[in-house]
């Protein structure tokens, strides 16, 4: 099995709560998460802003992954196709095949 290369991580700047800061994150979970505001008919930054004030003490870029991996598991198996637009069921399927396969 030949593994893809890493890709690289995309910062960008944001403002929440009246202050700028920046994010790095995956394509895919940009993304993702441009594709989940869309839905609710908010912007990125205001979906940012949602998941920094619930985010506890894990830090901003992981608690995003973690806000987008729970979007993908909780929709229905034939509502997930923003999650194949943006790579992610792609490479789940390329590093696993499937759940209890050896």
């Amino acid at each position: 099995m030949t593994r893809e290369a890493p890709r690289e991580n995309a910062k960008r700047s944001v403002m929440i709560a009246g202050h700028r800061t920046s994010v790095s994150l995956e394509a895919e979970f940009w993304s993702a998460l441009q594709e989940i505001a869309r839905a609710r008919g908010q912007s990125v930054q205001a979906l940012i802003g949602a998941i920094d004030s619930e985010r506890g003490a894990r830090n901003l870029s992981s608690a995003i992954r973690v806000f987008v991996l729970a979007a993908v598991r909780s929709e229905p198996a034939s509502e997930r196709a923003f999650a194949n637009r943006a790579g992610i069921g792609e490479a789940v399927q390329q590093a696993g095949g499937g759940m209890g396969e050896s």
